[in-house]
């Protein structure tokens, strides 16, 4: 029974699976020697931190050097710092040689459904496995890129008020960003606690809010960092310029809730639209089982479900650019 088992397993499949179980086996190899050089690594740049700073030269982070991955994926991926930068805009601790396991994996299981459930060809299954290996992660890291932005910009005019408070009570603008920082939870907390710690360990104030914006990019955000800045190099009633600020955030955020309100029911609409196709087709499956596996069991039907799947993918991306909008 074992050999009727691997006759039917078609040779250009096997191969596919066995280059991606190799390819995976690497990769984990790879990790495990990356590992081991974390620590060397650290005490490197522990010992170069005090140099590069009597030198006046930008201090390599150690976080960065524990990510460093191996000459192959340096090759694949050569705009690392990108790719690293949006990572960390994600308020999780992914590594960049995480993120591409994950890439891996996850086109390694789209080509093992492809052609041994759905039986599709060699070409096709390797073409889903690249779709769904690079587009599955991009998706989920902007997934949580974005909700990330909307928590901080939803806590920052709070934020800003207790800043003001710290200000009005005769503590300077650090220490009211530490009371700050205490007081609110994540993520506005832990980052304005990084700018804080930054700046008690000699960087200025300037290149912390620079550091950060790479980590916050929301207009909200920069609209704080260029005020802080301004009135450091200008003087000035700094209270009195963040309550203008919070107050501006304060109004943009009522737009906003006011657009959301607006465009609810053009959005429920898409959401019927768009998943009634999926709701037929449940309906039709439950009542008539073989008549919709036509579907899958012919070459034609293949396509067919193909082009459906395309057209339905643009209709609804028509329809969430129609009800989105900027402030």
């Amino acid at each position: 029974m074992n050999g009727m088992v691997l006759d039917t397993i078609d040779p250009n499949i096997a191969a596919i699976l066995v280059a991606g179980v190799l390819a995976l086996v690497y990769v984990l190899v790879l990790l495990v020697a990356m590992r081991r050089l974390r620590i060397r690594k650290r005490i490197t740049a522990l010992s170069q931190r005090w140099q590069s700073r009597a030198d006046g030269t930008e201090i390599p982070s150690i976080r960065r050097d524990t990510l460093t991955v191996g000459p192959l994926l340096r090759k694949i991926l050569p705009n690392q710092d990108r790719l690293r930068m949006r990572l960390s805009q994600s308020g999780r601790s992914i590594t960049v040689g995480q993120y591409v396991l994950g890439s891996l994996v996850i086109g390694l299981l789209a080509a093992a459904l492809m052609a041994v459930v759905l039986s599709y060809s060699v070409p096709v299954s390797v073409l889903g496995a690249c779709v769904a290996g690079f587009a599955l992660p991009h998706l989920f890291v902007g997934h949580l890129c974005r909700r990330r932005q909307h928590a901080f910009t939803d806590q920052f005019p709070e934020g800003i008020e207790l800043i003001i408070r710290g200000l009005r009570t005769g503590q300077p603008l650090i220490e009211s960003a530490a009371y700050m920082a205490r007081e609110m939870p994540k993520p506005i907390g832990p980052e304005f606690q990084g700018i804080v710690d930054s700046v008690r360990l000699g960087n200025t104030l300037d290149d912390a809010l620079r550091a950060a914006l790479l980590r916050i990019d929301t207009p909200e955000f920069r609209f704080f960092a260029t005020a802080v800045t301004i009135q450091q190099t200008t003087g000035g009633n700094l209270a009195e310029t963040l309550g203008n600020l919070a107050d501006m955030l304060r109004k943009r955020q009522q737009m906003r809730q006011r657009i959301k309100a607006v465009v609810s029911e053009p959005k429920a609409s898409a959401w019927i639209l768009g998943s009634l196709p999926f709701i037929m087709f449940a309906i039709l499956f439950v009542i008539e089982a073989s008549y919709v596996m036509t579907l899958f069991d012919d070459p034609r039907g293949h396509l067919l479900v193909g082009l459906a799947l395309l057209s339905q993918f643009i209709g609804v991306l028509i329809m969430v650019r129609m009800i989105k909008f900027k402030i």
